[in-house]
């Protein structure tokens, strides 16, 4: 089953690229006003061209994932967040870096330092250079606890069981793949329809897609890593 693909649960550090020069110049803050105060729950981090490493950070970016801002510095961004589409967080840089966008924003997911995910939301702006290139990037992480309460999340068995419904898998199939009985698959199905309050498999399926459960764009379907405790 195609799958998307997500970094592992200790981000890959480059401790050349932290070696990086620090930005030239004073980008645009959270709030869009140059140097203006970010709101108290946004954090930031500068990061790389090219390779968007992490060159400092406030000591905040660093604790939402089990770091100290010294040590957070030299990891790969695109390690410790995630957006929903695989690659699309890169490509938001790249429009960055090229100038046809001036910032943008987007729901991204990160690990802390527990192992556990959350929710949040990034907005990266450019720093440029005297001669206009792109000396590297500012990006605010805001957390959103809301985000991570507002659906169901289930177990990492029932969250298969849910991708093989909304995939069109048969009982007989979803026991092979998962190695269950017939009766045990049945039982988390139903389950799942009286947790959903639904009738039947295509209810339950159209449920979970209203409450955001699957990732945007992905077949087979796949159950959101937020999603899945």
């Amino acid at each position: 089953m195609a799958t998307t693909s997500f970094p592992d649960a200790s981000p890959r550090k480059n401790k050349k690229a932290a070696a990086a020069a620090a930005p030239a110049r004073r980008a645009p803050t959270g709030n869009g006003a140059p140097g203006g105060a970010a709101p108290a729950d946004t954090c930031r981090a500068h990061v790389s061209p090219g390779d968007l490493v992490v060159t400092a950070a406030d000591p905040g970016f660093a604790r939402l994932f089990g770091l100290s801002a010294d040590d957070i510095c030299g990891y790969g961004l695109l390690d410790l967040l995630r957006s929903p589409v695989p690659a699309r967080l890169r490509e938001k840089f790249t429009a960055l870096s090229s100038g046809s966008v001036r910032r943008f924003r987007e729901r991204v997911t990160g690990r802390d330092g527990t192992g556990r995910d959350f929710q949040a939301e990034i907005t990266g702006v450019a720093v440029r250079k005297p001669s206009g290139g792109t000396a590297g990037f500012i990006v605010f992480l805001r957390r959103s606890e809301d985000a991570v309460s507002a659906g169901p999340v289930l177990d990492a068995l029932d969250a298969q069981v849910l991708e093989g419904v909304a995939g069109g898998e048969s009982t007989v199939q979803l026991a092979s793949r998962l190695y269950l009985s017939r009766q045990g698959i049945e039982y988390r199905v139903g389950q799942m329809l009286r947790r959903f309050d639904v009738s039947n498999r295509p209810a339950l399926v159209a449920r979970a897609h209203a409450l955001g459960m699957f990732a945007a764009g992905q077949w087979p379907p796949r159950v959101l890593p937020e999603r899945v405790r």
